[in-house]
């Protein structure tokens, strides 16, 4: 019986937390002011702008797959603790 009510309290809870999500445009609320101009910035950015993460907050990677292991080279900054 204990196993019976769980699940159909799991159930009600994926059905309560489906129907959380909503598909609609957002929009601004009447009568708001927009996003302030950025400090340094000399134009208001678009929100597709906004989106898009610059080239600091998301750099390209360079990931060499290592073929064979190798041996450690010597790390000058691992130093016991002191």
């Amino acid at each position: 019986m204990a196993r019976a009510s769980n699940l159909l309290l799991a159930a009600v809870a994926i059905l309560a937390l489906s129907a959380c999500g909503s598909r609609q445009k957002l929009t601004a609320v009447e009568g708001t002011a927009p996003a302030p101009t950025a400090y340094g910035a000399s134009m208001v950015a678009a929100p597709d702008q906004l989106m898009e993460p610059s080239t600091q907050s998301r750099p390209e990677r360079n990931v060499e797959l290592r073929r064979k292991s190798e041996a450690r080279a010597d790390d000058p900054f691992d130093l016991p603790p002191e």
